[in-house]
């Protein structure tokens, strides 16, 4: 049986699920640093304690996934070599030196300056210490700069030559970074990290405030999460229009497959559920707006949209996985703005830290960030299918010459090492959050707690999902 299993397949499979387990960590990692710079800044600017208890509760935690993120980055690397040899010859003289540099300029200032951050309270001085905030914050965006170029450039590949034995040579190294779907998907991307480290914060705040514990502390984080959520979850929706009109243009047939169109045609509404059957080529039982989906692409109620009839059968995407991945993608974030207009009616009604309902609310949308993430990397990646550099290399034709037991082997190892190290990062991390934030007097004697609440319970606070 192991023997007829695919190479292409499982290859797919490993490298999904260890990328599903890196972009979680770093898209929590990019938004938390930025916000631990903020509350670092507000401490030094107010003299509040508050902030700086906060940030040295919320510094380990990024500590913890700083690290459980690079492990799965690590096995990555090495998955380009194992199961993808031939794409490695074929475009690694254009995505190692990418990488390369995100080595170089970013991790090196992360993993450098983490160390002050984490233990030089009290033994350098406060500017000091706020600077390595800064640059591990900035550093965290370059490492999604060079990262993001490199994947963009993947989507959308520009500024090079395809020379001997189809390998592909540099000409122009500011068209491959700036290619022209990088600015939308970087943009995208980032606010989606600071949305979702803004839905982690906002949920363990509701939880202390719904359970009366460190009120001060979580009125701080849940009222900061909360001005995201206002103000940013909007925006988030204007980037993503804007990089779907850039899909649209370079992409056509992974938009085909995201509204689940199969014929070309004008005034196309927009199907918000439907059955989708590839071999027979249609979505049935479609709810749809109509002429909902030509504004939304060309503006034009009467506007054209490509179906993906338009290309042959072999040239376009697994349409089920894209559909329905945008659809909880785009779901979550109107969720999103949902909470923010829900959070701004209750903050002018001066009830924004009292109402019980929108703490739960909150509490039920900690993952949310996350789920987000995952199903618009799926968006990106099975929509590319099926090319791995869309247009130049096709998946088949890039993976190892490996047979498809060992890659089930190694899948099989990776399942069981990933699932124990990163339930233990997952526990040690609710650890800390059930321990929360303020000295020790602060945490389990003034709210009159005789001791910190059970991890379990927060779990179950937050609909049996890790935090």
């Amino acid at each position: 049986m192991l023997d007829s299993l695919a190479p292409v397949l499982l290859a797919r499979i490993q490298f999904a699920f260890t990328v599903s387990f890196h972009i979680i960590f770093p898209a929590f990692t990019i938004g938390l640093a930025s916000w631990l710079a903020v509350l670092e800044w507000r401490w030094l600017k107010t003299g509040n304690t508050i902030y700086r208890e906060i940030y040295r509760m919320w510094v380990k935690i990024f500590a913890v996934t700083f690290g459980m993120g690079v492990v799965p980055g690590v096995v990555l690397s090495f998955q380009f070599g194992t199961n993808w040899s031939v794409f490695s010859d074929k475009a690694g003289n254009i995505l190692g030196p990418l990488l390369g540099f995100e080595v170089l300029t970013a991790f090196f200032l992360e993993a450098s300056f983490l160390g002050v951050m984490l233990f030089g309270w009290d033994r350098v001085s406060r500017k000091m210490h706020f600077a390595s905030t800064i640059i591990v914050a900035f550093g965290t965006l370059l490492s999604s700069f060079w990262i993001l170029s490199a994947n963009s450039w993947m989507q959308t590949p520009q500024g090079f030559r395809v020379g001997e034995h189809g390998l592909l040579y540099p000409t122009n190294w500011l068209e491959i970074i700036f290619n022209p779907s990088f600015p939308y998907r970087f943009m995208h991307m980032v606010t989606a990290a600071y949305l979702t480290t803004a839905f982690v914060v906002g949920g363990i705040g509701a939880f202390y405030l719904y359970r009366k514990r460190f009120v001060n502390h979580a009125r701080v984080m849940f009222g900061m999460a909360m001005i995201m959520a206002i103000f940013v979850a909007p925006l988030q929706l204007v980037l993503g229009d804007l990089h779907g009109l850039n899909t649209l243009e370079h992409q056509p047939a992974k938009v085909a497959a995201m509204e689940g169109v199969w014929e070309t045609e004008r005034g196309a509404g927009l199907k918000l559920f439907g059955w989708l059957h590839q071999m027979e080529e249609e979505t049935k039982y479609a709810i749809e707006i109509p002429k909902l989906s030509s504004l939304i692409l060309t503006h034009d109620l009467n506007g054209e949209v490509k179906g993906l009839k338009e290309w042959p059968a072999d040239e376009r995407p697994p349409v089920a996985w894209v559909f329905w991945s945008f659809r909880i993608m785009v779901g979550i974030g109107l969720l999103m703005i949902l909470t923010g207009i829900i959070a701004a009616v209750l903050f002018l009604r001066k009830k924004l830290f009292d109402t019980r309902w929108f703490q739960y609310w909150c509490m039920f949308l900690t993952p949310s960030g996350f789920i987000a993430v995952i199903a618009g990397w799926c968006v990106t990646e099975i929509g590319r299918q099926p090319y791995v550099v869309h247009g130049v290399i096709r998946t088949g034709e890039a993976v190892s010459p490996v047979i498809g037991p060992h890659i089930a082997l190694s899948l099989l190892a990776f399942i069981i090492t990933y699932t124990f190290i990163f339930s233990a990062g997952s526990y040690y991390i609710l650890r800390l959050i059930a321990k929360g934030p303020g000295t020790e007097n602060e945490a389990y004697g003034t709210h009159g707690v005789d001791e910190p609440p059970l991890v379990t319970d927060l779990v179950s606070h937050t609909g049996g999902k890790h935090v």
